[in-house]
């Protein structure tokens, strides 16, 4: 009788990772080809740069650099290309760890990973339409009449993408806690009995990712504390449902 992936030898595991690493890989450079394309004929570097065009001399970036402009298509083409090969690398993550988990468990991964890209996209979305041009606002307007800025593309697309990324990143909170809580390591109790020290988490990550100002760091914060509270409630949710079957009782109705 044939063994089943969860019977696979150690080194049948390290082959199987080799592959889903060189498939990911792969993604990348694809994505990556694309994300080159999108730049250049997108203007994805205006589409980054509109929240601080009206807030400068000129409304231009500068750069010192004649590599400069070069390097930046680079970057951004990298980025984008991450961006577009997540669910595919999601997929292979899921794919290497599927033979461990039980059929029920499963069923909550596929589903994650497209709600994962989604919510990742919502927050990106956030961060560029309301804390971006706030927090440049704000920024910008310390010292405005004595103060005038000389702003250099390169510094900008880190500050820019930082908290573009960041927000992408704590969006994805839900889904990371479901996926734990229906393979059993996180529980409702644990988080609700944590819940203090999770806000002074959530406080500090907000402080990083955002400009100084308390405005943008509440845009950050408010988000956060609420997708908190729906993952305690979508795990009790899970947990509840897990709980039941291992006991082999039916579940509880919700009403």
């Amino acid at each position: 009788m044939a063994r089943g992936p969860a019977e696979m030898p150690f080194l049948d595991h390290l082959e199987e990772l080799r592959w889903r690493l060189i498939w990911s890989l792969a993604a990348l450079l694809v994505g990556a080809v694309i994300g080159l394309v999108l730049v250049t004929k997108l203007n994805v570097l205006g589409l980054l740069e509109r929240p601080i065009m009206h807030l400068i001399p000129d409304q231009k970036l500068m750069f010192t650099s004649p590599t400069t402009p070069f390097i930046i298509t680079i970057k951004l083409a990298i980025v984008v290309g991450i961006v577009l090969a997540l669910p595919f690398i999601a997929y292979q993550v899921w794919a290497f760890l599927a033979p461990a988990l039980q059929d029920e468990e499963r069923k909550y991964v596929i589903p994650a990973i497209w709600v994962s890209f989604l919510l990742f996209l919502a927050g990106i979305a956030m961060a560029y339409f309301m804390v971006l041009p706030l927090g440049l606002r704000f920024l910008l307007g310390i010292q405005s009449q004595t103060l005038s800025p000389i702003i250099t593309v390169d510094e900008y697309l880190k500050f820019a993408t930082r908290l573009l990324l960041g927000f992408g990143i704590i969006f994805e909170m839900p889904v990371v806690m479901v996926v734990l809580g229906a393979m059993g390591i996180v529980t409702p109790e644990f988080l609700s009995k944590y819940r203090r020290h999770a806000f002074v988490i959530i406080a500090t990550l907000s402080a990083i990712f955002t400009p100084p100002d308390v405005g943008t760091q509440m845009m950050m914060m408010t988000p956060m504390f609420l997708l908190y509270e729906v993952s305690i409630w979508l795990v009790r949710l899970v947990t509840r449902s897990r709980r039941a079957r291992e006991v082999g009782a039916p579940e509880e109705s919700s009403g």
